[in-house]
């Protein structure tokens, strides 16, 4: 069946805004990146546009010896790898019974859910309850409120209830029970909403910065987004790494060393996206939607 007219216009009209909008996020990107990557006198004349000027790596060198970019960078793996690991089990843990139809409380606990994500207990109640615990200054502030996310939940519970139900009646029959079932049959049927769930709490964990500012005190606790964040509003810091580096005889762009931090922060995520790229779109689309 050929486009008609309308359509070949509504697809041109929408590939050109689209390609437009591509432009708009990505040139930005290109711009950071050949700063962090160009030379300081470049970088404080302003000539350095997409492309490198002067290629030098003096940004990352004086961002590694000025500041703890290292310790951070350990911390921010830290907070994602074990966040994943906990907050992914225990989707997983409340999504499979909830996309049961012979669940007990089944309706009650979805609208709970669906409840949470309208309304929370506020920032002050949510600090108060985390100093009760004992939990200030310790990364398990940040895993254990944000351990399951409603959303995500919700999709995961969607998805299971896609797996056909006579698979899980066969497995029964063969003598499977509940958990052989999960970790048998619909985990590896699953692996494209399980991946899904890897990348949305990977950057939520990978990018937090509130809680990090509420609940660690110390700064060693410190993760890299608050880092980056400090250097890009604090002159003092920059001041600090150019007194800190001994062997320059141009003046520190502090620019370059912002962009250095930037480019550091987005790189493992730009890395590992585009892995798990097809089990992401394909996970998003069985799990939002019921079929």
């Amino acid at each position: 069946m050929k486009d008609s007219l309308g359509d070949k216009i509504f697809y041109t009209i929408n590939n050109i805004m689209l390609t437009i909008i591509g432009l708009l996020c990505l040139l930005p990107i290109l711009n950071i990146i050949a700063v962090s990557f160009s030379s300081e006198h470049a970088v404080n004349s302003g000539s350095v546009g997409l492309l490198p000027v002067g290629f030098s790596l003096n940004s990352y060198e004086k961002l590694i010896k000025g500041t703890n970019v290292i310790r951070t960078f350990q911390n921010s793996v830290l907070i994602t790898v074990v966040g994943i690991l906990l907050s992914v089990t225990a989707t997983i843990i409340a999504a499979y019974p909830l996309s049961k139809r012979g669940f007990f409380g089944r309706k009650f606990f979805a609208k709970a859910v669906v409840f949470t994500m309208l309304f929370s207990g506020g920032i002050i109640p949510t600090y108060l309850v985390i100093r009760q615990f004992g939990f200030i200054n310790h990364y398990t502030a940040l895993w254990i409120p944000s351990l399951v996310n409603s959303y995500n939940l919700l999709v995961m519970k969607t998805f299971f209830e896609n797996i056909p139900l006579e698979m899980e009646e066969s497995a029964k029959i063969d003598g499977c029970g509940e958990f052989r079932l999960l970790l048998q049959i619909v985990l590896p049927l699953s692996v494209p909403v399980i991946a899904t769930m890897i990348l949305f709490y990977g950057v939520g964990y990978w990018n937090v910065f509130m809680p990090v500012l509420m609940y660690m005190n110390n700064p060693i606790k410190y993760n890299l987004t608050v880092l980056i964040q400090q250097m890009i509003l604090n002159q003092e810091l920059l001041r600090n790494i150019n007194a800190n580096i001994t062997d320059i005889d141009v003046p520190i762009a502090a620019d370059g060393i912002k962009a250095a931090g930037i480019v550091i922060i987005l790189l493992p995520m730009m890395v590992v996206y585009p892995f798990v790229q097809k089990h992401f779109v394909k996970g998003v689309m069985l799990g939002a939607v019921k079929g």
